[in-house]
């Protein structure tokens, strides 16, 4: 009853619900769309809806927002964040240019619209490698994800890539360890891991990828260990019904889990809740976002 009344209010309200990759069941089962952070935001820029519903943390609705300054945005779990976006400040930024002022910075979407104001351009885990040998510098920050600048600096070696921080790092991401791809493998699964897991990690994996990659490339094997936050197993199971999609347990995100199916009818019915970026910061990010999407065209 729930998702009948979802979908009378989407069409009373002229919404549409969007939903991250990791959101659980119930919230993908009613979305109209599911995908990753680069998706969301291709998503969010071309919809015809009135309003958009985020299902996902604050710097995804952020994103919406952004993009779309006269819709309504609404984020249904008004707590749910990010602990790597955190990881990142503007002052760093500004400081990483003060010492290599001739340095390109690209900021990952799972940052906050000050920072993505402060960059050159944003990426996602879906397109950093591409983002980063688009630019003419040679010297690029990418930040906050350590591990992902990892990745890009070994699929992008004639640049030099530096991670700001040094130390930033996705919690789940770093649960994720050589005996889960070991275990993977002995039971006979190709084991694809996220380019925020660690380097060691991403080299004993057989596919590093991004959600929507997975998505992608999940038809080159009939059985797969994920190391990804454990909702994931659930979207590709729905793409591919005849495959096995194997988690590895205690990799839940407590922030992406906040959204229920509850949520988004409250969010739908009363307008919560409402997301706004200063129009000052937004314009920046606004620009590094916008750069980003252009090269998916």
């Amino acid at each position: 009853m729930i998702a009948d009344e979802i979908r009378r209010l989407k069409e009373e309200r002229n919404a549409v619900v969007l939903a991250h990759n990791y959101q659980v069941p119930a919230v993908q089962d009613v979305a109209d769309f599911v995908g990753d952070s680069l998706e969301l935001a291709i998503k969010a820029k071309n919809t015809d809806a009135d309003v958009i519903v985020l299902c996902g943390v604050d710097f995804m609705a952020e994103t919406a927002q952004i993009l779309n300054p006269k819709k309504t945005v609404l984020l249904p779990a008004r707590e749910a964040t990010c602990p790597l976006a955190r990881a990142l400040t503007p002052d760093m930024i500004r400081e990483a240019r003060s010492s290599h002022p001739d340095a390109a910075v690209v900021v990952y979407v799972n940052s906050t619209a000050e920072c993505k104001a402060e960059a050159d351009i944003t990426c996602t885990s879906a397109n950093a490698v591409d983002v980063v040998r688009s630019l003419g510098e040679d010297v690029v920050f990418v930040g906050p994800d350590a591990n992902l600048a990892s990745y890009v600096r070994g699929q992008v070696p004639e640049k030099t890539v530096l991670p700001l921080p040094a130390d930033g790092h996705c919690p789940v991401h770093l649960r994720f360890t050589l005996a889960d791809v070991e275990a993977g493998r002995a039971q006979g699964d190709a084991v694809v891991c996220h380019p925020e897991c660690s380097p060691e990690v991403q080299a004993a994996s057989d596919l590093v990828a991004s959600t929507g990659g997975m998505v992608r490339q999940a038809h080159l094997h009939p059985n797969w260990t994920v190391l990804t936050e454990e909702a994931m197993t659930y979207r590709l199971g729905r793409v591919f019904p005849n495959a096995a999609f194997h988690a590895v347990e205690g990799t839940e995100c407590a922030d992406m889990k906040m959204t229920t199916v509850e949520d988004v009818l409250v969010a739908l019915k009363a307008g919560k809740h409402r997301v706004a970026v200063d129009e000052t910061v937004a314009a920046g990010a606004r620009r590094a976002i916008e750069r980003m999407i252009a090269l998916k065209r």
